[in-house]
């Protein structure tokens, strides 16, 4: 039997990550959609997101992206998130937008481009120490187009050589966490495609460096949770990028597209004891079409449930039917599980923290949308350029 209060208690110690660049404008290919009331600044991006972890009780740190959330002092923007009760979480790393980047940056063939996307990825880990974060994350665009462009393994040796020089600056308890994705905009090859690559890089380069799970960089079919339980099992799995994809990287609101994926990958992270401060919930979404706020309030809560549902499984139950071969049965503990109808579950364990049982509604009540819009009239709206 599952013990509730257990499930309870570990509901509330989890944290989900929430990303900068999800509160600022973003859009398709092809038209990034405006909306009234969208930050201009990385603090107004810091004060929607004290919003989400002020009605949701578990986000309490942001995610920057640099150059997009660029400031003078890193130190004061620390202060200025800590002073509305979040704090500064992943510092992302972007090479994928500068006219030198064509070709690629840490694996581009010409050294000189190579030397400007390293001293940006020393950068980043110098504003990791300027705001107390604990994990570069990195995803790199490089790749070809086109069959005999470089050189494959040329390209892998330019890779691991930048990695290390970075890895080599880290400080005592900060990680580097390595993003993979399948394809796009590299077409023909991706020098980071796959876990394995990515395993293969941070296994040789050491305990500092992990792997990051995005759920949108797979090919159609691909066994997410399988990867989540090996890198669990190698101790190599350092976070999520949360979302959803139909299609391709449609960052999508995570739980949109196929929550009964996200349960099974949560009851992996479960399993495999991923549950703790040692594998960082990142969301990195888009939210094209729908108010900033409110979705990612609603990917919160989908994280939340998934989560719940996995904690809800009966193991003992579960391990009993596997180890006797009944195949019907262990399948229908997860079932039962998955089947199960935690909002109310949640809705308690946000009431004992003190939380509005339905933090959309009572977003909603708090007028905040409304004053942004008000008030954030004139400047620059801060989105991902695209």
């Amino acid at each position: 039997m599952t013990d509730l209060a257990a499930v309870k208690a570990a509901l509330k110690t989890q944290a989900v990550e929430t990303p900068s660049w999800a509160y600022g404008n973003s859009g398709t290919r092809f038209k990034v959609f405006a909306q009234a009331g969208v930050p201009r600044t990385a603090q107004e991006k810091l004060e929607d997101a004290a919003k989400v972890h002020e009605f949701t009780g578990v986000a309490p740190t942001v995610a920057l992206h640099i150059p997009w959330d660029e400031v003078e002092d890193y130190g004061a923007l620390a202060k200025f998130a800590e002073d509305r009760g979040v704090r500064v979480g992943a510092i992302n790393s972007n090479t994928f937008q500068d006219d030198d980047y064509k070709l690629g940056s840490i694996c581009h063939p010409d050294a000189a481009v190579r030397r400007k996307a390293v001293g940006h990825l020393l950068e980043c880990v110098d504003i990791m120490d300027a705001t107390g974060s604990a994990d570069l994350k990195l995803w790199f665009a490089d790749g070809t187009n086109y069959p005999g462009q470089d050189d494959v393994r040329g390209r892998q040796d330019r890779l691991a050589e930048g990695l290390a020089e970075v890895y080599e600056r880290l400080g005592d308890g900060q990680r580097m966490l390595l993003e993979y994705k399948l394809f796009e905009p590299a077409f023909y090859t991706t020098d980071v495609p796959d876990w394995g690559t990515a395993y293969a890089h941070c296994l040789k380069l050491g305990p500092k460096a992990q792997v990051v799970v995005d759920t949108g960089h797979h090919a159609p079919g691909t066994n997410i949770e399988f990867i989540v339980a090996t890198l669990l099992r190698e101790g190599k799995l350092g976070g999520f990028d949360f979302n959803s994809r139909f299609y391709a990287d449609d960052d999508l609101m995570v739980g949109a597209a196929d929550p009964f994926q996200l349960f099974r990958i949560m009851y992996e992270v479960v399993r495999g004891g991923g549950f703790g401060p040692d594998v960082a919930f990142m969301l990195d979404q888009c939210h094209n079409i729908e108010a900033k706020i409110p979705a990612i309030i609603r990917s919160v809560m989908n994280v939340q449930e998934a989560t719940a549902k996995a904690l809800l499984v009966d193991r003992e139950a579960l391990a009993e039917a596997q180890v006797s071969g009944d195949v019907l049965g262990a399948n229908a503990v997860l079932m039962d599980a998955y089947n199960t109808d935690v909002r109310p579950l949640l809705g308690e364990v946000r009431e004992e923290m003190g939380l509005d049982p339905d933090p959309i509604a009572a977003y909603a009540r708090s007028g905040w949308a409304e004053k942004i819009v008000a008030e954030r009239v004139g400047g620059q709206q801060a989105g991902w350029g695209a």
